[in-house]
């Protein structure tokens, strides 16, 4: 009888290992060369957790993985110098702990819209859903992410040299616009209790629950809220209408400032949520009231991303585009 050959265990490379941090949760994954291993992706409450690297080392070891390829995370604040300091939440993460973590020198943290701008490639189209028509435009055009949820913030993405660079912001805390009485009554109102009103104090999740209270004068959650925008509800809808009006004249500014031609991207739990009101409650008209730039506006498209997890895949796809 002859001996029986033994097939060897097929090869599975490091991976990478990449994350993304919100004010929240963190959700951290596997990748190969840019696409995330099917299965790998797993949610983590940062509630009740020291640091990140907490949450790291606590997910490795639930999925038995050893050294990685390289580690890339994204995070819900601003970068500088290899360190980044969460916005909301007492944390900072820094380019030797994830080394260190990883077992590996091939290391970035992004701002978490970087991150989201560099998946804007790779996202499925079938999670991608039109809100605003815009011209059509080539494929090394300008696009903006803006990002709706624990925060606000937009990031740039620039397309040179078949390369895609996206440069980070922190525009969630310039000053929100005012445009008639009562947008100007609601930025005194936001003044007088944060010394200046922002566009993060209305277009965030604790932002549409300020707005609310401020001209309901009730006091109920953003789902609770958006729900009652869905069902009718008269006061919910003018608090929307309100919300909608301000992220259309944000929106435009943004547009005037990077010409984004290639799209506006919305992201995050907020901008998903009220992605399908946004329209009817006015958004459309507050865009397009730009003055003498009112015809400009129709160049630029404005979509919301349904994918929530892109972010990931935008840490992969920027690890796997590192020179070697």
């Amino acid at each position: 009888m002859p001996d029986r050959v033994l097939k060897p265990w097929p090869f599975t490379p490091a991976p990478q290992l990449v994350a993304d941090i919100g004010g929240t949760n963190t959700r951290v994954a596997l990748a190969d060369s840019g696409v995330l291993r099917q299965g790998s992706i797993r949610r983590y409450p940062n509630q009740g957790r020291a640091s990140l690297s907490d949450i790291l080392r606590a997910y490795l070891r639930e999925t038995a993985t050893c050294d990685c390829i390289g580690v890339c995370v994204a995070v819900a604040g601003p970068v500088r110098n290899g360190v980044a300091q969460m916005t909301n939440l007492d944390w900072e993460i820094n380019a030797p702990d994830l080394a260190e973590i990883g077992g590996t020198a091939r290391v970035a943290i992004l701002n978490d819209l970087v991150a989201q701008g560099h998946a804007l490639s790779s996202i499925d189209r079938r999670h991608i859903r039109q809100l605003l028509p815009g011209r059509e435009a080539s494929d090394q055009a300008s696009q903006l992410v803006v990002g709706a949820g624990t925060g606000f913030n937009a990031a740039p993405v620039h397309h040179v040299s078949g390369a895609t660079q996206v440069f980070a912001s922190e525009c969630g805390h310039v000053h929100l616009p005012q445009h008639g009485a009562q947008e100007q009554a609601l930025a005194r109102h936001l003044a007088q209790q944060h010394q200046i009103a922002t566009v993060e104090d209305v277009l965030c999740g604790r932002g549409l629950v300020a707005l609310h209270r401020w001209t309901s004068g009730q006091d109920i959650t953003p789902d609770a809220l958006i729900t009652a925008i869905a069902a009718g509800d008269l006061a919910a809808r003018e608090t929307g209408a309100l919300y909608a009006r301000i992220m259309g004249r944000v929106l435009a500014s943004l547009a005037l400032v990077h010409l984004p031609f290639g799209g506006i991207y919305l992201i995050g739990g907020v901008a998903r949520a009220m992605a399908p009101h946004l329209v009817g409650l006015g958004m459309a008209q507050s865009f397009a009231d730009m003055g003498r730039f009112s015809d400009m506006m129709a160049q630029f498209p404005v979509s919301v991303v349904n994918d929530d997890y892109a972010a990931l895949l935008g840490c992969a796809a920027h690890l796997t585009a590192l020179p070697a």
